[in-house]
């Protein structure tokens, strides 16, 4: 069947919140699997499943080079689907299931040998993250076409987040309760109940979604580009170059906060207890922050306000660092500033992706949406993966042992990763974000000459 004509009001549709909220609540689902990797899955194999912190840190290291590949490849593949359903829309239908089936087999503990063991964390982790992209890459893409108008793609994602944040808070508040009570005494039974509840909601989540949203922006009709030629327009794409740093730098500041706040609870404060609330309060304010993007966005262009964003989490987490523990109000009241601060990032930076895409065009005349957003999931995923396994190679070399008392270095070790370390990495944040270019006239004039040219591509009326 042939494509309708892309007319402008076509690129630049104002979507109807019916479709912004399906769209947005695919990444609910995304979140009952990435947060609890992001803030469960170290201390999943150093405390439940019996890996070393060290095993388990080279592990999610190694891991990445096969992701290394995948996620261009997944691009490539994405943007060369063409199904009924679109291009990247038939990935959510058909590939949850799989994806649900991986991540259980990844929080299950089989009865092994210790070199056993860790060979089948190696291959479950690797497999989750593989079709976790094959996922992810489609979803991230499909807000790259379903408008070309910039402010409604920062609507757009921003309404992405919250039900991202939102997602998050369900698996940060709920996890550790819902492995108690599902394991009742085997936390290892507990875990895979749990990851079997959090698989089956997303894969129905993902069908919604799907069914919820609509593809509306066609590479150019004479389009013919090859993966590789698509890399090497990316390669050349100065904004897209600078944003997968500043991503991958920001990420690695949220993992750390994440990741390390299990073990800042359970070794630093001597407050477990209170963990489960702490993090659920970190999503409530990333979420919060998220829904202000739009509006901070009229003050400032999205560069800027990532600068200002992330100083202001780097001097909040260096302070947070000289808290004492038994400062319990203060610590969660600097948790929640510091992520209503970062909550903006993932609204305005995945609109930036959208953006270089589109520069990517005005500047070729070649289009590859998905190829461009696969390199959003890659800065997500490796920036997630050097949080981890930059957290536990600390603590191996400080001398943590699970389940046990931590001496006075450990405690030192543990605290930082929850608060300066992540400091330190906002603070290079703001330094990266002052070199993306892709704002104001330069982006006005990107939109302009892109809306020009599907003009003059439509088919003329005949006389």
């Amino acid at each position: 069947m042939a494509e309708a004509p892309q007319t402008p009001s076509v690129r630049m549709a104002e979507l109807r919140w019916r479709e912004k909220l399906g769209y947005g609540f695919g990444d609910l689902g995304f979140n009952l699997y990435w947060t609890t990797i992001a803030s469960f899955l170290a201390a999943f194999y150093t405390d439940y499943f019996g890996l070393s912190a060290a095993a388990a840190a080279t592990m999610l290291f190694v891991t990445k080079i096969v992701d290394a590949c995948t996620d261009p490849m997944m691009g490539a593949v994405a943007d060369r689907t063409r199904t009924r359903w679109g291009k990247f829309r038939p990935y959510l239908l058909f590939a949850g299931l799989p994806m649900a089936a991986a991540a259980v087999l990844t929080f299950s503990t089989p009865e092994l040998g210790a070199g056993a063991k860790l060979v089948y964390a190696y291959v479950t982790y690797t497999l989750m993250m593989l079709l976790y992209t094959v996922l992810s890459t489609p979803y991230s893409a499909l807000s790259g076409v379903m408008t070309a108008n910039s402010g409604e793609r920062t609507t757009l994602i921003s309404a992405r987040f919250v039900f991202a944040f939102t997602g998050g808070a369900l698996v940060n508040k709920y996890t550790m309760p819902l492995v108690e009570a599902l394991g009742r005494g085997d936390d290892s039974l507990g875990w895979q109940r749990t990851m079997m509840i959090y698989a089956a909601a997303a894969t129905l989540i993902f069908v919604v979604t799907a069914a919820s949203t609509r593809e509306r922006i066609q590479p150019p009709p004479a389009q013919a580009s090859k993966p590789l030629e698509d890399l090497r327009d990316l390669s050349r794409n100065g904004p897209w170059l600078i944003l997968f740093v500043l991503a991958m730098v920001i990420m690695l500041t949220i993992t750390l906060r994440a990741g390390s706040a299990y073990y800042y609870f359970h070794y630093y404060v001597e407050r477990p207890d209170l963990l489960s609330n702490y993090l659920m309060w970190q999503m409530v304010a990333y979420g919060a922050g998220a829904v202000l993007a739009p509006v901070m966005t009229r003050a400032l262009d999205k560069a800027k306000l990532l600068m200002v964003l992330m100083a202001v989490v780097a001097a909040l987490s260096v302070a947070f660092f000289f808290v004492p523990p038994d400062r319990i109000g203060l610590i969660f009241t600097l948790n929640v500033l510091i992520s209503l601060a970062l909550g903006p990032k993932s609204p305005l930076t995945w609109s930036m992706y959208a953006d270089t895409a589109d520069y990517n065009e005005w500047k070729t005349g070649r289009r590859a949406t998905a190829m461009t957003f696969s390199a959003a999931t890659f800065a997500q995923k490796l920036g997630g993966t050097l949080g981890s396994s930059g957290m536990l190679a600390v603590l191996a070399s400080i001398g943590y042992v699970a389940k046990e008392a931590q001496s006075g270095a450990s405690l030192v070790g543990i605290a930082a990763l929850q608060t300066a370390v992540p400091g330190l990495f906002a603070a290079l944040a703001v330094g990266v974000a002052a070199l993306y270019s892709l704002t104001g006239p330069l982006l006005e004039q990107v939109q302009r000459d892109l809306e020009a040219r599907s003009v003059d591509a439509e088919p003329q009326p005949q006389r």
